[in-house]
């Protein structure tokens, strides 16, 4: 029971429906849009949001529906129904109908009443409340706007804003810091793999220095001479998943740790929601998970020991270059991308076609090499992340804690200015 005197949403916020926007009009250029399917919590992302040319629009038309940085909207339909997505960028962005903007009034601090909808509460109360008269789940701006938040006075707002927003943006610093080595991780495996422009005997680059080159007709390209074309399961170990009984699934922490899919794929570990009693096919903690359902591609590591489910496989390295392997999966991931985008969907990978897609076998020495240079950008990547899950789990447990009165903000908690630096 919070200790703080609770308000309706719809005292502490307006709620806003976005705008019907006809289907005709989204296309690759304009304004961004904010749909549904944009809305990736804790953010928007808006990499692959549709666009509108709002300039056919009168500029007062669309002001309510305008989104700015630091902006948060939930979904109102479908199965994200009740999920919660932050605007972290500088770019001014409209809302869909059915994605509605939460609009904090002057007497409540916008950064509070986001955190004040986080977690199960606010979605249990969504999905408790969802319209049964339609196909699909719905809620109305009305509906969400029953919600009960606490309402501490604005100064107490703001300083548990600022404590829950200080772990938020070193998660968000972390975030990018890894999206860089990401970057920079494709890139070098492009740059050897793709390219073949890996250091040769005198440390030049390999093909643009004259390497000799042996044309491969399984490949149906040059590949450098000496080296190999061979199957997947030549240099990995695999194990493909396969679904406990329905019975034994759980959310309270019973058995084994259980992945039925990528559902809870996280940017490089996966979250823990469910459990086994009865646990099947296993991936080992450090192994690639592999979605084998759509979207086939999709790929993860296991921070524990797990079970895995019929849409996962399980992949090791043979040759302990666990990093070189993560970039063959990353680039077929790209392979399966294209063929989507050309139509050619992949619904699922079977067992005998996931073993034998080909892959090149480098020379060893190269492989080596190889490991040496990415393998400690590889382990601090999985570092930064392993820390922002526990960050994370920081600000989830306090959360609750801070919102309910039960642990106070004192005179040295960090300010508003303090959790932006």
């Amino acid at each position: 029971m919070s200790k703080y005197p609770l308000s309706k949403l719809n005292v502490a916020a307006d709620i806003i429906p976005g705008f019907a926007f006809k289907s005709g009009e989204f296309g690759d250029t304009g304004n961004v849009v904010v749909k549904i399917k944009d809305i990736t919590p804790p953010i928007i992302n808006i990499s692959e949001a549709d666009k509108v040319d709002i300039s056919k629009y009168s500029p007062n038309k669309l002001k309510k529906y305008e989104l700015h940085k630091g902006d948060f909207v939930i979904a109102m339909t479908g199965a994200t129904i009740g999920k919660v997505g932050r605007h972290i960028s500088d770019d001014v962005l409209y809302i869909n109908q059915r994605v509605a903007k939460i609009e904090p009034k002057k007497t409540f601090d916008k950064s509070f009443v986001y955190y004040a909808i986080q977690g199960r509460y606010f979605l249990e109360f969504i999905l408790n409340r969802l319209d049964s008269s339609s196909a699909q789940g719905n809620i109305s701006a009305d509906g969400i706007g029953e919600y009960l938040i606490p309402s501490p006075d604005i100064v107490t707002q703001q300083k548990i804003a600022a404590v829950l927003s200080a772990l938020d943006a070193k998660i968000e610093l972390n975030t990018r810091i890894n999206a860089e080595l990401e970057a920079m991780a494709k890139t070098l495996y492009d740059y050897w793999f793709v390219q073949f422009d890996f250091p040769n005997a005198d440390g030049k680059p390999y093909k643009s220095s004259g390497g000799a080159m042996v044309w491969n007709d399984a490949l149906k390209r040059a590949i450098p001479a000496g080296w190999e074309v061979g199957e997947l399961q030549d240099i990995a170990n695999i194990t493909m998943g396969q679904s406990p009984p329905g019975e034994s699934y759980n959310e309270e922490g019973n058995g084994m740790i259980f992945f039925q899919g990528c559902t809870d794929f996280g940017s490089r570990f996966p979250t823990i929601r469910q459990f086994t009693t009865q646990p099947t096919r296993f991936a080992k903690a450090g192994d690639i998970l592999l979605s084998v359902r759509a979207p086939v591609g999709t790929i993860n590591i296991a921070k524990e020991n797990c079970c895995i489910g019929r849409g996962l496989a399980a992949l090791n390295s043979k040759d302990d270059c666990i990093s070189y392997l993560f970039g063959v999966m990353n680039n077929l991931k790209q392979i399966f991308d294209r063929r989507n985008v050309d139509g050619t969907t992949f619904g699922s990978i079977t067992k005998n076609d996931l073993f034998s897609l080909k892959v090149l076998k480098p020379d060893k020495q190269i492989l080596k090499q190889y490991q040496n240079v990415i393998n400690p950008v590889f382990e601090k990547q999985n570092k930064i992340e392993l820390e922002n899950h526990t960050l994370a789990a920081l600000r989830d447990w306090l959360l609750p804690l801070l919102m309910n009165g039960q642990a106070a903000v004192g005179v040295n908690s960090p300010s508003r200015r303090d959790a932006r630096a």
